[in-house]
């Protein structure tokens, strides 16, 4: 607080305190609430299970069925963001939500594990529960507006995506996650075309207006979350080994996937998003294309913490096939996130991040060569360069309109 501004709250006038309460309220809105930051410890630990699940058994089968309960859970915190957004979250009304919101999603990820066994219908109807019941909670507490009227179109959708979400309860085997991949699909689809409902198909960008700082530091948290989980996941493991030099390399080459993540994420796009967001025409739109593009870098993050698990736990030996994709696929895919975003923000794509993707493909011949430490350091020298490249060439690339269309 400047000193003008605590002498103005200390020994101003009743209306030079009114004025100055206003503008720490209007502050205060414009930023991220604690019960937010509360909430988010949850995903902490639903991607750290969920990560652990697969490390566990590293198997096509596996890793599919936590792709869809991760698709699931990370719906839940997005519709959360933008809720947090239109009704702010520092009412009562809607702090309480959020907190049943957050128990429900413990209990989601602590089932995650036997979601395709005996608890399938348990984790369905805690699901469906959370998305429905917030809905109606939200019907009955808000008055008449256009938040409670777009609120009735996302219950339409969440409605006919239950009846997949149960179904895929009842059933076991291949139609679980058959059913439940249709009822996330369903719900995706919603999302990506603003919940159209027989009586309102006007899209919501064209209604809704986001505060641009509140919006994007969520979707930065959002991204510093998935990387403490690599970074506990890396320690987690590290812990666990026996403390000689191939474990100690793996370690530092770890850390460095994920420090040279976070360094490419916040250059540029990372670092002017909330700008951007403030003079965008339509910051709906591009908020949802905005949170498609850090859904995206947010499991290859999740995908980086896996690897750094498994390079930790086996840095000497063979690379089977199923690691070798991980080890490679991640990076590609945060850099797929990251060139969207790119696209979204300034209309262009970052060819220094495009570089990328033919490397990855050619370090795939490499492979049968080399062990999963030898690896992941190929790939950390890969994200080294195209981090210096970015450093030298960003300042100089000219900054155009986001891409809403």
């Amino acid at each position: 607080m400047t000193e003008g501004a605590g002498t103005e709250a200390g020994t101003g006038t009743p209306e030079a305190k009114r004025r100055h309460a206003e503008r720490l309220q209007a502050g205060m809105a414009d930023r991220p609430g604690l019960p937010e930051l509360f909430f988010d410890l949850v995903y902490v630990f639903a991607l750290i299970h969920l990560m652990r699940i697969v490390a566990n058994d590293l198997t096509w089968r596996r890793a599919g069925e936590m792709v869809v309960l991760g698709l699931a859970l990370s719906l839940i915190w997005v519709m959360t963001v933008w809720l947090g957004e239109l009704v702010k979250p520092d009412r009562p009304v809607v702090m309480a939500q959020l907190f049943v919101v957050m128990a429900g999603s413990l209990l989601l990820a602590a089932a995650a594990s036997d979601a395709y066994d005996e608890r399938g219908l348990v984790f369905a109807v805690i699901y469906v529960t959370i998305h429905l019941g917030s809905g109606l909670y939200y019907q009955v507490a808000l008055r008449p507006s256009a938040q409670k009227h777009a609120g009735r179109r996302i219950l339409l959708w969440e409605g006919v995506a239950a009846v997949a979400w149960i179904v895929g309860g009842v059933l076991t085997g291949t139609g679980r996650w058959v059913s439940w991949v249709v009822a996330v699909a369903i719900e995706y689809l919603g999302a990506a075309l603003t919940w159209p409902a027989p009586w309102s198909a006007e899209p919501l960008h064209r209604t809704e207006r986001l505060t641009a700082e509140r919006i994007t530091e969520r979707y930065r948290q959002f991204i510093i979350l998935a990387l403490g989980v690599s970074l506990f996941a890396v320690g987690e493991e590290f812990s666990q080994s026996t403390y000689d030099v191939s474990h100690i390399v793996a370690l530092v080459v770890a850390f460095l996937l994920v420090a040279l993540t976070w360094r490419i994420y916040i250059c540029r796009a990372g670092a002017l998003m909330t700008t951007i967001f403030a003079t965008a025409e339509r910051p709906f739109r591009l908020s949802r294309l905005t949170a498609v593009a850090h859904l995206i870098m947010v499991g290859a993050i999740i995908g980086i913490a896996l690897t750094n698990k498994l390079v930790i736990r086996r840095p000497t030996s063979e690379t089977p096939t199923a690691l070798s994709i991980i080890i490679l696929g991640s990076p590609a895919l945060f850099l797929i996130g990251r060139a969207l975003l790119e696209k979204v923000l300034f209309g262009q794509l970052s060819w220094t991040q495009l570089l990328g993707f033919p490397v990855l493909a050619g370090l795939a011949v490499v492979v049968p060569l080399v062990s999963p430490v030898t690896l992941a350091l190929l790939v950390a020298a890969l994200l080294a360069l195209i981090v210096v490249l970015d450093l030298y060439y960003a300042p100089s690339r000219a900054l155009l309109p986001p891409s809403e269309a």
